[in-house]
């Protein structure tokens, strides 16, 4: 299994690096998959395609990097203005999402295992405050998945650099502002020694899905019992990391402010520009791509089903 994340990495490389103990554990030993750092095998970028013809048999993976080839892709990681883990795993497994996403997979000889999520990200790291749309314009920004083509459309370079590729090009200046995690991932990272305003909320990344990715005809090759414990194990990885993920924010970001780090909520203005944005984006990619388009409609209609209950459910 190659992966995309460090097996350092709080919760997103950690999940991975420990699934292979736990499936070779549970299924006595038949079944081992070994965890390969990023670069190890091929490069992060080429994964899903060595995955897909076979070079390698798996990999620990966010669909969203395959946006470029599949743009529906990135709906299966994060969405910009999205619901929090309770809904979108609610639409992903019984709203139509996973079948959506087995069928655009094994176009590409892939299965799809959802295996972690994760709490909102964090909105970014500049070097100043920014108070105004117009400061976005032509800033270098590293940042992932559908809230890249927002910023593009804000007039921002937007940038989908590998995780580990991404401290460096903040420090040498290659870059003028990154996002990447969630506090505790990015405390861990240092990003604080090359940035000192930290924004928020993640409008980009509500929540996080990640996933093991197989090469199917590996997979079909694997008993019943042995797809079952690996469909097991990653639903268990699914409940343990949003847990990990909201116990373990608070004291990372008060570490930030200890270190001198400038904790931001944007303002309503910029936030509406962001959604306005996205609007315009989501509609282009409808437009142009089929797939795209059929998720969005499963997505956005059972955000509205599911508003009734949300709204009588809960408290505000």
């Amino acid at each position: 299994m190659q992966s995309v994340y460090p097996g350092s990495f709080p919760i997103v490389g950690e999940t991975g690096k420990s699934l292979g103990e736990r499936v070779k554990l549970l299924s006595g030993g038949t079944l081992d998959i070994e965890f390969h750092e990023p670069g190890a095998i091929v490069p992060a970028g080429e994964a899903w395609d060595a995955v897909s013809i076979g070079g390698v048999d798996a990999a620990w993976y966010s669909p969203g990097f395959a946006q470029g080839v599949i743009p529906s892709a990135a709906m299966f990681t994060a969405v910009p203005f999205g619901p929090r883990a309770p809904e979108y795993l609610a639409w992903y497994y019984y709203g139509g999402g996973k079948d959506l996403w087995r069928e655009i997979a094994g176009k590409h000889n892939i299965v799809s295992i959802l295996c972690t999520t994760l709490p909102p990200e964090a909105s970014g790291w500049f070097r100043e405050e920014i108070t105004s749309v117009d400061q976005l314009k032509g800033m270098k920004m590293r940042i992932f998945g559908l809230g890249a083509r927002v910023m593009e459309k804000l007039g921002a370079q937007a940038q989908t650099l590998p995780v580990g590729d991404t401290v460096p090009a903040l420090e040498l200046g290659t870059i003028d502002a990154a996002e990447v995690s969630m506090p505790s991932l990015d405390l861990g990272l240092g990003m604080q020694q090359y940035a000192d305003h930290y924004y928020f909320p993640g409008w980009h990344q509500q929540t996080s899905l990640f996933s093991l990715i197989v090469n199917k005809d590996v997979w079909d090759g694997l008993s019943e019992r042995q797809q079952a414990i690996v469909n097991e194990v990653c639903r268990a990885s699914v409940t343990d990391s949003i847990a990990r993920g909201e116990a373990t924010q608070f004291d990372a970001m008060q570490t930030l402010k200890e270190k001198g780090v400038t904790l931001h909520r944007w303002p309503d203005e910029i936030l509406d520009a962001y959604r306005q944005a996205w609007s315009e984006v989501a509609a282009e990619m409808a437009e142009n791509d089929a797939d795209f388009a059929r998720v969005w409609e499963s997505y956005k209609t059972f955000r509205k089903n599911y508003q009734i209950w949300e709204s009588m459910g809960y408290l505000d």
